[in-house]
């Protein structure tokens, strides 16, 4: 597993080690392809028109613009924006910071729906954070479909690795970057 970093010390993004590119970089490939989004909401029809009650062409359009919405505020604006306002935890329901807590990042700019689009991250420290994934959501639960339970099985397996190299902040993730 290897770390890029993508703005300041301030946001990582998780690089497997036989990709050609990291998590965020692949996340904004696919969410700005219209034929693998298309695929995509093919395959996830019941639950883009029983939740969202959007049609296809309609679902492509707002991902692609959604993506584009993301990928300026995580990679152009994250020197200026805090990052703790962009990710929340994963679990709606913690209400306390945790020690390498699991996050997410979403738009909510969408005026017929909110965005269906999620960043996964695990928060390092204050501001800090390492994209672990990221998934269209069209569930309420992301242990409902397969394509989010591999995103909660992935931000699981990096934030195990991070403790395994004991790794629980910026200060040790940076050491940690630093030796190799």
């Amino acid at each position: 597993m290897k770390f890029e970093e993508l703005v300041n010390g301030k946001l990582w993004a998780v690089r497997d080690d036989d990709a050609n590119c990291h998590e965020l970089e692949i996340l904004l490939d696919h969410w700005n392809d219209v034929v693998w989004l298309r695929d995509f909401f093919i395959k996830n029809q019941e639950d883009l028109k029983g939740f969202y009650h959007v049609n296809i062409e309609d679902a492509i359009w707002d991902t692609i613009e959604d993506s584009d919405e993301i990928e300026s505020l995580l990679i152009h604006l994250a020197g200026s924006v805090d990052l703790d306002t962009l990710f929340r935890p994963l679990d709606n329901n913690e209400t306390t910071e945790k020690l390498l807590q699991k996050g997410k990042a979403r738009i909510k700019s969408r005026p017929l729906h909110s965005s269906w689009l999620r960043v996964y991250a695990i928060r390092l420290s204050t501001g800090a954070y390492v994209i672990t994934g990221g998934a269209i959501k069209l569930t309420l639960r992301m242990d409902e479909r397969e394509h989010t339970r591999l995103e909660l099985e992935k931000i699981e397996r990096v934030r195990n690795f991070l403790l395994s190299e004991h790794i629980i902040d910026d200060d040790s993730f940076i050491e940690y970057i630093a030796e190799l």
